[in-house]
């Protein structure tokens, strides 16, 4: 899988050069890639959030429609996004979204960060994503999967505004609280990386990953 390492890329930007990304690999003309990059301050949603969960009118961060599964997520500074673009029929039928989970799990752990995963009880909002062992949320993850081939991936909050997670409904989990690489390093003592630290640590592991 070849890593490709962006900046700070718009995400209506980031949503056209997708397009593009995945009818590449497709053709074939382009192998299977992760793009690790950032956004400005967004909030994005899925077809089937509620209304109730977005911002009210008067928000500060503007709300964007996306194609991909999942509801409503915060993505900004301080946050590491990685879309992956892969081709399913080459990997195999496994769960795409597990092998992601495994791999930043396995990531953070390099990094000193002891996280989970946790299955999604029957009839409960998806709980998909990294977690704290406590229950507070790391990373959220939502991808695509159209001609066999993903897009979307996963936003990993590393140093960003938490606060703004307090003006929406993320992920239709209105009780759980989101955290950071930097509230985690503080209560547990582990060294705060480097986001080349954390990038290098997840394009490693999920090079590694069945």
């Amino acid at each position: 899988m070849q890593r490709v390492d962006l900046g700070e890329v718009p995400y209506e930007q980031a949503m056209q050069w997708m397009a593009d990304w995945t009818a590449e690999r497709r053709a074939g003309t382009a192998p299977d890639r992760l793009f690790l990059l950032s956004h400005p301050a967004v909030i994005t949603y899925g077809h089937t959030t509620p209304v109730t969960d977005l911002p009210g009118g008067l928000a500060r961060i503007p709300t964007v429609l996306a194609d991909r599964g999942g509801h409503a997520t915060y993505h900004g500074p301080g946050q590491l996004v990685g879309y992956l673009v892969i081709d399913l029929h080459e990997r195999g039928p496994g769960d795409v979204v597990r092998w992601l989970e495994n791999g930043l799990i396995a990531a953070l752990g390099e990094l000193g960060f002891s996280t989970v995963r946790r299955d999604t009880p029957k009839g409960s909002p998806s709980l998909v994503g990294v977690w704290t062992p406590d229950g507070r949320k790391l990373a959220s993850i939502g991808m695509r999967i159209r001609g066999g081939v993903t897009s979307h991936g996963f936003a990993l909050n590393i140093d960003p505004d938490l606060s703004v997670f307090d003006s929406f409904v993320a992920c239709r989990l209105a009780d759980v609280s989101m955290t950071s690489l930097r509230q985690l390093s503080a209560t547990e003592r582990v060294p705060m990386p480097a986001e080349a630290e954390v990038r290098d640590a997840i394009a490693r592991q999920l090079e590694k990953q069945p």
